[in-house]
């Protein structure tokens, strides 16, 4: 296992590289949330989900719905990585024209439905989990919502369908990492008692920490044992994780490194590539 557990972080170390190159290559984009996402990102398409680069439209894979579009470095990252389109694609993030907008859309191989506008991703799961039910198919559906856009009412509507109609073939994660582009959560509209209030609506709630690769491949097995009732995995991450310059920093919410910063990032990340190969 603990083959699979490194294989994993240093996927996840690769990913980061990506991101940082692709957003100081297009000088926007939000690099916090796609660095706090990564390690959830990681362990869904290199161990998770059921999928097939090369057959994006195969009818019984599992879904994956990015609600935190903005956030899509991160997903395009793995999607390259994973054989759906070139590596040579990322160079072209935020581009006019490009497959990789600055907020997924259907025209990118392997994305299932655009998003951006936040809130409405998980609606837009439990009726991909619902039309699983009703034909009578096994995949999965997995929708990675912010902390920020869980303030907003549509979540809370659509987790209240989800449990009525008891989607037990859907996941919820929370990127927790307590920061959104004006500040942090807390501040602006606090989410606590977050897993009394997802449970209280009738979902099966799993805490970890959500750059614990261990940690998040037992929370997604346990939430394939649930039946009856949808799972959320509440996912504690941390705003720019794996840049110590960029963590905690409201700031890297929506701004990409500069061409200084990203040298320095990648310092780091090869720093930390070395200390996980050493082990």
């Amino acid at each position: 296992m603990e083959k699979k557990y490194h294989f994993l972080r240093t996927k996840a170390n690769s990913l980061r590289k990506i991101i940082i190159e692709m957003l100081a290559k297009a000088k926007s984009g939000h690099t916090g949330g796609s660095l706090s996402s990564t390690e959830i990102i990681t362990c869904l398409y290199f161990e998770v989900l059921k999928h097939d680069p090369k057959n994006p439209q195969w009818p019984d894979r599992d879904r994956f719905h990015l609600s935190k579009g903005h956030c899509c470095p991160a997903l395009y990252a793995a999607l390259a990585l994973s054989g759906y389109f070139p590596l040579k694609e990322l160079d072209n993030l935020r581009k006019l024209g490009s497959l990789l907008q600055g907020h997924p859309d259907r025209r990118t191989p392997g994305i299932e439905v655009a998003s951006g506008s936040l809130g409405q991703g998980l609606s837009v799961s439990l009726g991909m989990a619902l039309a699983a039910k009703i034909d009578l198919k096994n995949y999965r559906v997995y929708c990675l919502m912010g902390d920020g856009e869980s303030q907003e009412g549509n979540i809370w509507e659509a987790a209240m369908a989800a449990a009525h109609f008891k989607l037990d073939n859907l996941c919820g994660i929370v990127d927790y990492n307590h920061f959104q582009i004006d500040g942090r959560t807390e501040e602006i509209m606090n989410l606590e008692p977050l897993m009394n209030k997802w449970e209280s609506f009738g979902w099966h709630v799993i805490q970890c920490d959500g750059h614990n690769v261990e940690e998040l491949l037992e929370a997604f097995a346990e939430a394939k044992t649930v039946k009856l009732k949808p799972t959320v995995i509440i996912a504690h991450t941390v705003k720019g994780k794996g840049i110590s310059f960029m963590e905690h920093v409201v700031d890297f919410h929506g701004r990409s490194p500069t061409e200084k910063e990203k040298e320095i990032a990648l310092r780091e990340l090869e720093e930390i590539e070395k200390d996980e190969e050493a082990l």
